[in-house]
């Protein structure tokens, strides 16, 4: 049987119309495209439908972490907009998660419409052990990671976003039927800022449901020809 497309493109690039030129290059190939703050910020909140006339799926990746009553109203927003998933931040904590998810079902089911994906970011990828304690969090990444993936489950999120580096550790927790995404798949050689980071193969061996890349296509001199070249590499774990 085959899965759904594993892959999500981050635009995170500087203005509407390159973002839209990789949607109409890059859209056959992946699962959707993630939509973050430096788009919206540079393009508006309009590029979401814009994207979604082109076929293209949106992860929203707003990491809303407010009190509850705005964090809602925020998801209900979105909602309104269509977009596939969405993300809060987990250290918003139970009430807030739960309203979310509870915003979305809601809101969906008075318009008529499917219900987007509730994830909760668990420990930014930007993150180490040692950036943890500066912050007075003595836990390990893996740690705080499984606390906060059992949490969101139990508030009633969809999935989770994690670094590569903790999706057994969130299995263990959460169960086989529960979403993972992973931002921090890069190539190696091309680790950037991400602290906790795999491959693209070594990310779906490990269990991951989608994988967000971004730099390692985006700054290619050919963005589809990087991203052939890395779904040739998972082709017989991905099976699509």
């Amino acid at each position: 049987m085959k899965r759904e497309k594993p892959l999500i493109i981050a635009l995170d690039v500087e203005d509407k119309k390159r973002a839209l030129g990789l949607v109409e290059e890059l859209g056959d190939l992946v699962g959707g495209f993630k939509v973050g703050l430096e788009l919206v910020h540079r393009a508006g909140l309009g590029i979401i439908g814009e994207i979604k006339e082109k076929g293209g799926r949106i992860f929203y990746d707003g990491k809303f972490n407010d009190i509850p009553h705005t964090v809602a109203q925020a998801v209900r927003a979105c909602v309104s907009l269509g977009v596939w998933m969405l993300n809060v931040h987990s250290f918003g904590g139970r009430k807030m998660m739960e309203e979310a998810v509870k915003a979305a079902r809601e809101e969906a089911n008075r318009l008529g419409v499917a219900s987007p994906l509730v994830l909760a970011v668990t420990v930014l990828t930007s993150l180490d052990g040692e950036a943890l304690s500066e912050m007075g969090i003595y836990s390990t990444p893996e740690e705080l990671v499984g606390r906060l993936s059992l949490l969101a489950r139990e508030s009633g999120c969809d999935g989770v976003v994690a670094s590569p580096r903790e999706i057994e550790t969130v299995r263990e927790k959460c169960g086989e039927d529960f979403l993972i995404v992973c931002p921090g798949i890069r190539l190696y050689g091309n680790i950037e800022d991400h602290k906790r980071f795999a491959t693209p193969k070594e990310a779906l061996e490990r269990g991951a449901n989608y994988l967000v890349i971004g730099r390692p296509i985006l700054s290619a001199p050919s963005p589809r020809k990087a991203l052939l070249d890395i779904l040739e590499s998972i082709q017989k774990i991905s099976d699509f």
